[in-house]
């Protein structure tokens, strides 16, 4: 059973303690979700704060409030990204430069974070466009992307400053008064940080342990032939036997819950029928991926949201293909993979 904790939810610029020396925040987002959630936990004389939202003059506006208000005036000493998706560590070095912060996250987050702000594109790559391509998006589609500036990840995040301390799978570390477990998850994004206190029952979970929602698992051009949904499987499974009933995560959208063991058995058993729905209709006929979104999703794709369905697609593709339950058999006219089952 899931029980998540919603009588508590903090409105915009609150705070609101979640557990002890804890504090929920929840920061505006131009996208859904419509929020991610930041936790701030007490340390000494100042605060270490999980993930930052992203950096717009909203959001820092939101924080310097946040800091003088909740917060009590105290410094904050240390930010943890559990990941480096922009809405998560997109401010992190603003509170580096502005505020002195340290900064924690996996090696894999803290280079995939860096490389991305500094890899400012004013078009689509070459290998964007042929990835889009091969997975069959439609023409019309690609080539009014190719005319038009992509989203770059400095867009909405501050410049990190180089250096940070490196969090592994298997630290123990301190953080706001507790000792905590460091266990790594994958699929949603590489060595994601989870942290699993040693003294009582809280968890910090990012994107990994949602309680009513998937994570996506895109697989993207820079890496178009990852196994993204393996990883998310096999990090679920090796997770699992530290979970308990009792334990409550802080998850990094939606509200926190308690309830684990069983929210963890329904993210593998989601996916797996996910997978399963793909090959029985592959073995009706082969497809594109993009012809894939119909067996998926069971509903239409909007233009907004094509491209995140277009790369979670492509890794349930990507992961039948690792696993030899699905074939390339064939190619389009248009250059598109054909894939069966």
């Amino acid at each position: 059973m899931i029980r998540t904790e919603t009588h508590n939810l903090p409105a915009e610029g609150e705070a609101h303690e979640i557990a002890p020396g804890v504090l929920w925040i929840r920061m505006p987002l131009p996208f859904k979700p419509d929020f991610v959630n930041c936790y701030a936990l007490r340390e000494g004389a100042g605060w270490a704060l999980v993930d930052t939202g992203i950096d717009t003059p909203r959001s820092r506006a939101i924080w310097e409030a946040l800091l003088a208000g909740p917060l009590g005036g105290l410094p904050v000493e240390r930010v943890l990204a559990t990941h480096h998706h922009l809405d998560h560590m997109g401010l992190a070095g603003w509170f580096q430069s502005r505020h002195g912060a340290g900064l924690m996250t996996s090696r894999t987050a803290w280079l995939m974070a860096r490389m991305s702000i500094l890899d400012v594109q004013d078009r689509p790559t070459p290998q964007a466009i042929a990835f889009w391509t091969q997975a069959g998006m439609p023409a019309e589609m690609i080539a009014e992307r190719a005319g038009e500036r992509p989203f770059n990840m400095s867009d909405l995040s501050a410049p990190l400053p180089p250096g940070y301390h490196r969090l592994a799978e298997g630290d123990v570390i301190t953080l706001g008064d507790r000792r905590w477990d460091v266990r790594m998850g994958e699929g949603h994004a590489p060595e994601h940080v989870t942290l699993w206190s040693q003294d009582d029952g809280l968890v910090i979970g990012g994107d990994q342990l949602l309680a009513s929602i998937s994570p996506n698992l895109g697989v993207y051009p820079n890496e178009p032939g990852a196994d993204t949904v393996g990883g998310w499987l096999q990090s679920c499974r090796a997770l699992q036997p530290h979970a308990r009933p009792e334990q409550l995560v802080l998850p990094g959208h939606k509200s926190p819950y308690r309830g684990l063991p069983t929210r963890l058995a329904q993210l593998i058993d989601n996916q797996q029928a996910a997978l399963e729905r793909l090959v029985r209709g592959l073995q009706n006929g082969p497809r594109t991926t993009v012809g894939c979104f119909a067996l998926l999703y069971r509903r239409e794709i909007s233009k907004p949201e094509f491209g995140l369905a277009l790369a979670e697609a492509q890794g349930h593709v990507n992961h039948l293909g690792a696993t030899g339950r699905l074939w390339p058999v064939g190619q389009t006219a248009e250059g598109a993979t054909l894939w069966g089952a």
